[in-house]
């Protein structure tokens, strides 16, 4: 069953084109938006057990930008990494090399989305350069310590089940679509019937979009053992955090310490929504971007 996304009609009229591109061995399929002339290009960078479609919101958003937004090897339709870990390195020197191989020109500004803040940190602090840096709900503190730290242990169990059980049954328990709801129950903070219906449609038709049960063992091992504060004081572009006051992975107080890290940060804490920013306050995230890099145009 597809739920219609409340966000089509905007998304609709943006040109959309769909490539692959070999990076470090392994095809990386990716989706640009917008105009391919523009003189910004965004790169966009999702979450854990996501793909392209969670940004597609905040895309819907934005116009007049060139927005490219790749699966993470081993998610969605990109294959996954060839003799590499998908740990932190292997995504940083993955993310590094895909835009090496897009070789954006003009003004490039790179974001990424929860997980995808941690794996944009890395290459940001690895060398990879940009004019502009945003994070969307940004893992701020190790996950363990987040306001729900319990719910991340039980996460912890549960990838340990999936990985000790047989294949057949650790892979079925790691896409088990009661196990998504739950996850989808828990990120979930608006009370909007319909929008909440949607969100639990996009968890279960991508959240489970994994090549296989190694590559997403190792992403999670990834997204819960590194967070963004280790790479904050590493990274001099101007940056943009956005981040939620009901965030339960990341405290407001923990996104504070970590705007501090940086060389050049500004924070933005947008009320009443959790960690599904670009779900269910797609429009208010958006426009902290355009304002974001108004700002720099002015300068």
């Amino acid at each position: 069953m597809i739920v219609p996304s409340p966000y089509d009609d905007l998304l609709a009229p943006i040109p959309v084109q769909k490539h692959t591109v070999s990076v470090l061995g392994s095809a990386t399929r990716y989706w640009e938006y917008g105009d391919p002339q523009s003189p910004t290009t965004i790169v966009a960078v999702h979450g854990f057990r996501g793909d392209h479609h969670g940004l597609e919101p905040v895309v819907a958003q934005l116009s007049g930008f060139r927005i490219i937004s790749p699966d993470l090897p081993g998610f969605g339709e990109s294959e996954s990494l060839i003799g590499a870990i998908h740990d932190i390195s292997g995504y940083r020197r993955w993310l590094t090399e895909f835009v090496t191989a897009i070789a954006p020109t003009g003004r490039f500004v790179i974001l990424g989305h929860s997980f995808g803040s941690i794996v944009v940190s890395a290459a940001m602090a690895g060398g990879l350069r940009a004019d502009d840096v945003v994070l969307v709900n940004p893992i701020a503190a190790p996950a363990l310590s987040g306001p729900r730290g319990i719910l991340t242990r039980l996460a912890v169990f549960y990838y340990w089940a999936g990985a000790k059980l047989p294949e057949r049954l650790g892979f079925a328990l790691l896409r088990s679509r009661v196990i998504v709801r739950v996850m989808s129950l828990t990120m979930v903070k608006t009370k909007d019937p319909e929008l909440r219906r949607w969100i639990h449609n996009q968890h279960d038709r991508y959240f489970s979009a994994f090549s296989d049960r190694r590559v997403v063992l190792e992403a999670f091992q990834a997204s819960v053992g590194n967070d963004v504060s280790e790479f904050a004081a590493a990274i001099p572009e101007r940056t943009l955090l956005i981040a939620a006051e009901k965030d339960d992975i990341t405290t407001v107080a923990a996104q504070r310490r970590l705007q501090k890290l940086f060389p050049d940060a500004e924070l933005q804490v947008i009320p009443d929504v959790g960690h599904l920013i670009h779900y269910e306050m797609p429009a208010t995230a958006a426009a902290h971007l355009q304002s974001f890099l108004d700002e720099e145009k002015s300068a």
